[in-house]
């Protein structure tokens, strides 16, 4: 049997869905739904499905992103999006993210069967075996789903390091667990989530050291660090010398105007 989540803020739509679509048939079975893009990820990295259907236009969410982040964690999951928009470049998109099927709404019952027989075809191969090596439209869509996600999760970090950011919070808004942000971040970028995080924490400072007005308490507390010690300390990793010695040395005062 092949799990199934059906994630769309239409509540008419998910139950449907469950109802109508005869599932067994496809030796599937409905096991969570969602109403959002939040919830619906954690469902998936709770069931771990097989098969997904989802809308991608739904409030609050970036629809790619999420794409992006449930098939680059799950590379062997068939998705289907079901949408409202006649949007050609945004259909693109998605295909190449290894999407399966992109449906308009309202979608005929062919079309989902139609849907649901190419991907559970695509199991059954992946399932069996006869399908040894991946080809060429499925490694480059998790390639491409990693890349969005890692731009994706320094987009929000670098709109976000005076706070107290964690893995978890990035994770999140990058439909992903931190376990696999933290992978592909590694694996992208060569450097750890606190690293980068750290490296842009910095940058800043050497800006705000340049202004002689500034403490040095002052910019650590700005830029989130737990205290001034451990400002201090991430300073000389990244700079090789203290923000006070950072200051003093002429790299941190501004020429007259």
């Amino acid at each position: 049997m092949y799990d199934v989540i059906l994630i769309d803020d239409e509540t008419v739509i998910v139950e449907g869905l469950k109802k109508v679509v005869n599932w067994e048939k496809y030796g599937c079975r409905v096991v969570a739904t969602a109403d959002d893009a939040t919830t619906g990820a954690q469902k998936i990295r709770e069931c771990k499905p097989d098969v997904l259907f989802t809308d991608i236009r739904m409030a609050h969410i970036d629809g790619l992103t999420m794409l992006a982040g449930v098939k680059s964690e799950f590379p062997d999951m068939q998705i289907t999006v079901l949408t409202g928009y006649r949007d050609f470049e945004y259909a693109q998109k998605a295909i190449q993210l290894g999407v399966t099927r992109f449906l308009l709404k309202p979608s005929q019952m062919d079309e989902i069967n139609e849907a649901l027989e190419a991907m559970t075809a695509k199991l059954n191969q992946l399932y069996s075996g006869s399908a040894l090596k991946m080809d060429l439209s499925a490694a480059e869509s998790i390639g491409e789903s990693g890349s969005i996600v890692v731009s994706s999760a320094l987009k929000y970090m670098k709109e976000h390091y005076t706070e107290k950011l964690k893995l978890t919070d990035v994770a999140d808004k990058v439909y992903v667990s931190q376990w696999h942000l933290s992978k592909l971040l590694n694996k992208y970028m060569h450097q750890s989530f606190n690293d980068l995080l750290n490296q842009m924490r910095i940058e800043k400072a050497k800006d705000l050291l340049c202004d002689p007005s500034l403490k040095v308490h002052e910019i650590s507390d700005h830029l989130a660090f737990n205290d001034v010690t451990h400002f201090s300390k991430t300073f000389k990793k990244f700079v090789h010398c203290t923000p006070i010695e950072y200051r003093n040395s002429g790299h941190g005062s501004r020429s007259p105007a």
